[in-house]
């Protein structure tokens, strides 16, 4: 039986602290416990290092300033893949949404499943063979919790951010207050510094700023979305700016530059230990796990409304069911079960902490694109949104453009086999994108279950 979407729909129940959570929570993961030290190696000096975390988020929050507009517009489910569809037509939008929903967003969650699954077998000291197992068993956990109704992924991804900030709250408070081996404003022996590796350092903390877009694929879920999306969006690159600049900061006051760079990525462990206690170690562990699962709810949560917003338009294969919603849940349990399944065969099957980094040069192209949208929208709509203006326009837009369009130059140069792989990728849509248009010619209905 066929009902339209009127019928069946998602659950437009999300609010402010909901989506505060999630983009908090699945932007902070790992790396808040790890980078100090690379970025530090990078630019050979700690005052360095912290304007590199700060250029970084300021380019993140312009990224975020310049989407919320058009997000405050089209506050419809699907994020990304909706804006190039409304900006640039349907070829645009199926481009962006078919590099997603094909490779880059069943690799990310497999990557981060399986570095979920690494530090939990050496956190128990059990054998290496369970890191695929427990990498499976998380995705699947965190998946049947997002085919209920979407107020309890919500519920986990608060709960997952409180329990996240509590060490890093204690990192910083403990680095600001008691730290006495201050590192702040010393340099590295033996480490030249230049506006190339300063560069690249600054790219490194932007990747650690990424994810925060992907709330907007829930934009119809979100409550008064054109007031409420922006809002999250802001105020959460804005907190995770804080809690970087006060982690890395709390490290520098605790620990001399020397030291960390000999530490690495073991120097937050080390100065948990050292604050806290023999435990202080086991703390930091057990705050990255829950990190991790946090950001893997969040984009677990966040993915397969891209694959309902395109079956919904009929621009996927099987769109039928993966554009069914569950009549009592009110979630794309399809959608999400094909997420499932595409990241666990990959588990086991192809390295996805590549396959998720071949995905930057292209998915930051399509960035750079919805920026350029907001030129596109005032000209095309001039009132445009009344409840959300991008300020500091056009200054701030530009900003953002030249700031992604310095991830994808890097990217270009630095792994330019992996650039023309994605665009492989995204060839290989053209094809079946033309065949599903002449597929879908005649189809006008939405299933739901």
């Amino acid at each position: 039986m066929k009902q339209t979407e009127a019928t069946v729909g998602l659950s437009r129940s999300l609010g402010l602290w909901s989506a505060l959570a999630l983009v908090i929570g699945t932007v902070i993961g790992s790396g808040i416990f790890f980078k100090q030290a690379s970025v530090l190696q990078l630019t050979g000096s700690t005052n360095l290092a912290l304007l590199a975390w700060l250029l970084g988020g300021l380019i993140t929050l312009a990224d975020g300033l310049t989407l919320s507009e058009i997000g405050a517009q089209i506050p419809h489910t699907g994020g990304l893949y909706q804006y190039m569809n409304h900006i640039y037509g349907k070829f645009w939008g199926f481009m962006s949404g078919w590099m997603q929903v094909i490779v880059y967003a069943p690799a990310i969650v497999g990557s981060i499943a399986g570095y979920l699954g690494l530090l939990m077998v050496n956190f128990f000291g059990i054998g290496a063979v369970w890191k695929g197992p427990i990498a499976l068993l998380a995705i699947v956990l965190i998946a049947t919790l997002n085919m209920l109704q979407n107020r309890y992924g919500a519920t986990f991804a608060i709960v997952t951010t409180i329990c996240k900030l509590l060490p890093i709250l204690a990192i910083v408070i403990f680095g600001l207050f008691f730290g006495h081996e201050s590192g702040v404003g010393e340099t590295l022996a033996g480490v030249h510094q230049s506006m190339g590796n300063f560069g690249v350092a600054v790219l490194a903390t932007i990747f650690a700023y990424d994810g925060w877009i992907l709330i907007t694929n829930l934009g119809g879920e979100i409550k008064q979305p054109e007031r409420l999306l922006p809002i999250a969006i802001i105020l959460g690159i804005l907190i995770i700016i804080v809690l970087y600049l006060g982690v890395t900061y709390g490290i520098f006051r605790s620990m001399g530059a020397g030291r960390i760079d000999q530490l690495g990525e073991n120097a937050t462990a080390y100065f948990a230990t050292n604050a806290f206690g023999k435990w202080g170690g086991r703390l930091v562990n057990i705050g990255i796990m829950i990190s991790i699962i946090g950001a893997l709810n969040g984009k677990i949560m966040s993915f397969p409304r891209i694959y309902y917003a395109m079956a919904h338009e009929h621009q996927l294969p099987f769109s039928h069911q993966l554009g069914r919603l569950n009549r009592t849940t009110q979630t794309p349990v399809v959608a999400t079960l094909t997420l499932l399944v595409l990241t666990a065969i990959m588990i086991f099957t192809v390295d996805t902490d590549r396959l998720s980094e071949l995905c930057i040069f292209v998915m930051y192209s399509f960035y750079i694109a919805a920026f350029v949208g907001v030129f596109i929208l005032r000209r095309r709509n001039p009132g445009g949104s009344q409840l959300f203006r991008t300020p500091g326009y056009p200054f701030v837009p530009i900003f953002a453009i030249l700031g992604t369009g310095f991830v994808v130059v890097s990217e270009l140069f630095s792994d330019f086999t992996g650039a023309l792989v994605s665009m492989g990728v995204i060839a290989l849509g053209v094809p079946l994108y033309a065949y599903l248009k002449r597929y879908y010619r005649h189809e006008q209905d939405q299933d739901v279950l």
